[in-house]
């Protein structure tokens, strides 16, 4: 799926489509990792409609840029709009600005996360989390606690019962809403029996000791599932 873009008047205009358009491929062959979870269809109707309310600091604008799935739906909303009103060719060319700088950001963003000097101690622990209960968006409950060091962290995560496969977006974050992420990776899930397990490193060098939370995604699922969690 393809924006359609005016005629570019200089080689400037063509590089920032050239750009654009190369960044729109990778996301969707999910060449990337975004950061958090999805957000809502509100925000990303109005991230499409370059709302003035969204500042380019917003994490989740930095998620839009980096997620399939709201790549997918972000170009969906402006196709539909543009067959509606001709002046959101403009708006989506001001959109590509904002896609273009989100990924400059993600990419110092990504420089600055990068891990340090090999040779640091990785501890490997797995997290069970076959019986543990689960918050999923804004549900209540009673969640049990899972452990986790401060520090580079090789977990492997045996997801609950019922876990389809596939590739998951793994994050700690400081509450259950996806607000403050520490760290966040991906991975696919490797069927063992009857279990889903994904294994991947967090890293959680930054992380002061207390409470956070544990989120996972599912690739075709639009929410995450919180699992409290403890930094020691």
């Amino acid at each position: 799926m393809r924006l359609s873009w005016r005629r570019s008047s200089s080689a400037e205009d063509r590089f920032e489509v050239w750009i654009t358009e190369s960044h729109q491929r990778r996301v969707l062959a999910g060449e990337t990792t975004p950061v958090g979870p999805c957000p809502d269809e509100a925000f990303l109707r109005d991230l499409s409609r370059r709302s003035k309310r969204i500042p380019l600091s917003d994490p989740r604008v930095d998620h839009a840029a980096t997620c399939p799935a709201c790549m997918t739906r972000l170009l969906e909303f402006r196709r539909k709009s543009q067959s509606h009103n001709r002046k959101l060719v403009f708006t989506a060319a001001i959109a590509s600005c904002l896609i273009v700088a989100s990924v400059l950001i993600a990419i110092a963003r990504y420089r600055v996360s990068r891990p340090g000097p090999t040779g640091l101690a990785v501890v490997s622990q797995t997290v069970d989390l076959w019986d543990v209960g689960t918050v999923r968006g804004e549900q209540p409950g009673q969640l049990q606690s899972i452990s986790l060091p401060a520090g580079l962290v090789r977990a492997s995560i045996i997801l609950p019962r019922f876990s389809p496969p596939g590739q998951y977006v793994v994050a700690v974050t400081r509450d259950r809403y996806g607000n403050g992420v520490v760290a966040q990776t991906s991975a696919v899930a490797v069927t063992r029996g009857n279990k889903e397990i994904v294994s991947l490193d967090l890293d959680l060098r930054d992380a002061k000791a207390g409470q956070y939370f544990l989120a996972t995604t599912h690739e075709q699922d639009q929410a995450a599932y919180y699992y409290s969690l403890q930094v020691r």
